[in-house]
């Protein structure tokens, strides 16, 4: 019986491969799917264009395309363990491919909201201050991830200061050097002045936390979060948002994706070419407000 296959495989992700609790819920709501789609067809004689007429009524219903996709790989891997056990032939899922979600445009602020971001902070602790206004400059300015810049060291305040750039470790372990700014050069020198009166000695990170030690991510996220929240800015805004706000802001002043993928670390040039799609937007906005012939 269908329903024994399906038990039999969801107790075998549980017990030896060890899937969590929500993983194999997932694939017990995904496999019924597949048997109330399939009726009265038996498993082992459905076919590829039987799947494939799963798939687009399931889209015609509304489901999205990244659901899609995480149902075709749960009915993938249970054909496949059936073809083990002999009892399919093919696996009908192979070949078959869900819709492409829609490309969702990366959220930058504009350039007047990142200046009022990075704008002197009214902390009342001058040296939580000096840190936040350090770490914020430097996502901005230079495109990092969050990782990277919670990752840096002490050592890296020399190449920073004297030479304007910074080493960091990417995805995949992958170094290159970011340039660094003026206006960051200035927010990493008043931070490096007080920085010893917050961290505990020996600790090698950059930028700390209240106890001395390496700062956290979720601490980097909260503090940006504040901060955008008291100047009254209308979103939420994440650290990604000033990467992306980076490389939005020097695309649009020159014009250089190569420039850029290789600022953001970006294997392939396809993840850079988001951004040319925010500048059209831009320039979009500039010829909408300021061509007579496209006022409405």
């Amino acid at each position: 019986m269908p329903g024994d296959a399906v038990a039999a495989y969801l107790a075998e992700l549980a017990e030896q491969r060890r899937q969590s609790p929500h993983t194999v819920s997932n694939y017990r709501r995904d496999l019924r799917r597949l048997l109330t789609l399939a009726g009265e067809i038996p498993l082992a004689e459905l076919q590829v264009h039987h799947i494939r007429r799963y798939v687009a009524q399931l889209h015609g219903q509304g489901l999205s395309g990244r659901s899609l996709a995480r149902l075709l790989s749960a009915w993938r891997g249970f054909f496949k363990w059936l073809g083990r056990g002999d009892a399919v032939r093919a696996n009908p899922c192979e070949g078959v491919r869900s819709p492409k979600p829609p490309k969702h445009l990366p959220n930058a602020l504009s350039v007047d909201e990142a200046a009022r971001l990075l704008e002197p902070d009214d902390e009342s602790d001058p040296v939580l201050a000096a840190r936040d206004s350090a770490m914020f400059e430097l996502f901005y300015s230079s495109g990092l991830r969050l990782a990277e810049l919670a990752a840096l060291n002490c050592d890296a305040l020399d190449t920073a200061l004297h030479e304007g750039e910074i080493r960091v470790l990417g995805k995949r372990s992958k170094a290159r050097l970011v340039p660094v700014g003026s206006k960051a050069r200035e927010a990493l020198a008043a931070w490096a002045a007080v920085r010893t009166s917050l961290a505990t000695e020996g600790e090698p990170g950059l930028f700390v936390g209240q106890r001395g030690g390496r700062i956290s991510h979720r601490m980097i996220q909260l503090r940006l979060a504040r901060r955008a929240v008291q100047l009254g800015l209308p979103r939420h805004v994440h650290p990604h948002m000033l990467r992306h706000s980076f490389a939005s802001h020097i695309l649009q002043s020159s014009g250089d994706l190569r420039a850029v993928q290789e600022m953001l670390g970006h294997a392939s040039i396809a993840s850079t070419q988001v951004y040319t799609h925010l500048d059209f937007q831009h320039l979009a906005k500039v010829y909408d407000a300021a061509h007579p012939r496209a006022k409405r």
